[in-house]
């Protein structure tokens, strides 16, 4: 089992940046695939991110592809999530998810993900 816990939200302007941290409990992170979500009010959680367990394979969704930019350090046991010209519709409480791995993959389904940070707030004024 691993706990996650998320930090580095706020509020930032438009075109601004931020850089979201996902520190993990345990000895083994480095067999977990790491995951980044969101969820805005109203609306359904959705994918934004993810990394493979050596931090060589990354997948973003369409909305956020070239503008975030998921890593991790398994020597610190973090995942992070650099977020660059951030717009008002990045408005959402952002969520890491890690799932154990026996193999080399990514994961970008929500369901997929059995371990989940408390979220972190991030909110982008115009």
């Amino acid at each position: 089992q691993v706990q996650l816990v998320e930090s580095g939200g706020g509020l930032v302007q438009a075109g601004g940046s931020l850089r979201l941290s996902c520190v993990a409990s345990g000895r083994t992170f480095s067999t977990y695939v790491m995951g980044w979500f969101r969820q805005a009010p109203g609306k359904e959680r959705e994918f934004v991110a993810t990394v493979n367990w050596t931090g060589g394979r990354t997948e973003y969704a369409d909305s956020v592809k070239g503008r975030f930019t998921i890593s991790r350090d398994n020597a610190k046991n973090t995942a992070y999530l650099q977020m660059n010209s951030l717009k008002p519709e990045d408005t959402a409480v952002y969520y890491c998810a890690a799932q154990h791995v026996a193999f080399d993959i990514m994961l970008v389904s929500a369901l997929q993900y059995p371990y989940w940070g408390q979220g972190t707030q991030v909110t982008v004024s115009s």
